[in-house]
């Protein structure tokens, strides 16, 4: 199964306050089988509006650096493209799904279904009710490694959530450690390895009681039988 491990920063908290806030930043990770395949989507979008202080202070992005990004009217579908009609993966999907369909409006482009979102913030909650459910709570809880995260940044933040999810739905290793990359040394000589005909019959394990006992059953049973032809 394809998936879409996806996160977004943007200039403001809601795209239909005035002036509209809009997106700023997409990134997204390709995980198939709840496996990352290295394919990723990344993108810097010019959001023809100033970039409030407040939102400067969580992700970084300003607006000198977005000036010759392009709108989002021009990656919209290179950007559909890329999700396909796959699942999507979101920490507070509502936050970027509300987001995402603003932006996808006004380009003239189709929304993309809400229910093609997975929240895993509405996974976490539920799993672990009462504790903190943020992408860095939830890092410091199965151990990974997310010190590069001094700011938000799209790409970076869904590199981590997608390994969070892994771990949300199971752990790392659905295939049970055996996958080629976690394989042995031993492991990797032998993968080429196919069953073949033992060199020599294993020796019979009935005793001769057994076999006494068995060819009495036979003969009771007359030559009209199945097993009366290989006696």
């Amino acid at each position: 199964m394809r998936e879409i491990v996806l996160d977004t920063e943007t200039t403001g908290l809601n795209p239909y306050d005035m002036p509209r806030h809009r997106i700023v930043e997409i990134g997204a990770v390709e995980i198939f089988n709840q496996v990352p395949t290295g394919k990723t989507y990344h993108q810097y979008i010019q959001p023809e509006r100033d970039m409030p202080k407040e939102a400067f202070d969580v992700h970084g992005i300003g607006e000198d650096f977005l000036a010759d990004k392009p709108i989002f009217a021009d990656i919209a579908q290179d950007f559909l493209d890329f999700v396909g009609g796959d699942q999507m993966v979101i920490h507070n999907a509502e936050f970027d799904m509300r987001f995402l369909n603003a932006e996808l409006e006004w380009a003239g482009k189709h929304a993309l279904p809400n229910d093609q979102a997975l929240d895993t913030l509405k996974i976490a909650r539920q799993k672990f009710p009462g504790s903190p459910a943020s992408l860095d709570a939830l890092c410091r809880r199965f151990g990974i490694d997310n010190s590069a995260r001094e700011k938000h940044g799209a790409l970076l933040d869904s590199e981590i959530l997608a390994e969070v999810y892994l771990e949300l739905t199971g752990g790392k290793q659905p295939d049970f450690g055996l996958s080629q990359s976690k394989s042995t040394p031993t492991q990797q000589q032998d993968e080429n390895w196919r069953p073949r005909p033992r060199p020599s019959a294993l020796p019979t394990r009935l005793s001769d009681v057994e076999k006494a006992a068995h060819a009495a059953f036979v003969d009771a049973l007359g030559d009209q039988t199945v097993w009366s032809k290989f006696r």
